[in-house]
């Protein structure tokens, strides 16, 4: 996503009632990948709310498709639960030849919480993790967090995303611990 996309509009609270940077979200395409109908008409409410003039949304994997590689989007929000392999669709997204933007955010939007399951999806290349139940905002909280925390993508062998590393540990930085591999 290009921050361009995004106009700043002065700060609003945040979590704890904290300063939280307002966006402008009128120029954004979203597309809603979720198995359940409440949910994916919730996200809808939600960024109709935010301003967003455009959210598709589906709960079929090659529907999703079709409009992540027919129609211009900026973020995909995506289910991952039983019976619906949200990790697919990331890896698509990400590897396929036919992508037609591997370096979209995606925000992988689950009830799969657990340790495993939020490195899974780190491993597979999501930008973002968002914890079900949603509300408007921590919705919002996560596409704040997609323009000010931007990490690089990387590829190394079989993994292409965002750079896994949250934060730079200036330790090993200042101990160039790769540098025998030169």
């Amino acid at each position: 996503m290009e921050t361009k996309r995004l106009g700043a509009l002065g700060p609003s609270l945040g979590k704890d009632g904290e300063s939280m940077q307002a966006y402008d979200l009128s120029n954004l395409s979203i597309l809603v990948l979720e198995k359940h109908l409440l949910i994916r008409r919730l996200l809808t409410d939600v960024f109709a709310e935010f301003g967003v003039p455009t959210v598709q949304s589906t709960a079929e994997l090659d529907v999703a498709w079709d409009m992540f590689t027919h129609f211009p989007v900026d973020i995909i929000l995506c289910d991952w639960t039983e019976g619906f392999d949200g990790m697919a669709f990331l890896t698509k997204v990400r590897q396929d030849v036919d992508s037609s933007d591997p370096f979209i955010p995606v925000v992988i939007c689950t009830a799969n919480t657990e340790y495993r399951h939020v490195c899974t999806a780190r491993d597979k290349g999501m930008t973002e993790f968002l914890a079900k139940p949603v509300s408007a905002k921590t919705v919002y909280g996560r596409i704040c967090a997609l323009v000010e925390n931007h990490r690089p993508f990387i590829r190394v062998s079989d993994f292409f995303g965002p750079d896994r590393r949250r934060h730079r540990n200036e330790e090993l930085v200042k101990a160039e611990r790769r540098k025998h591999l030169l």
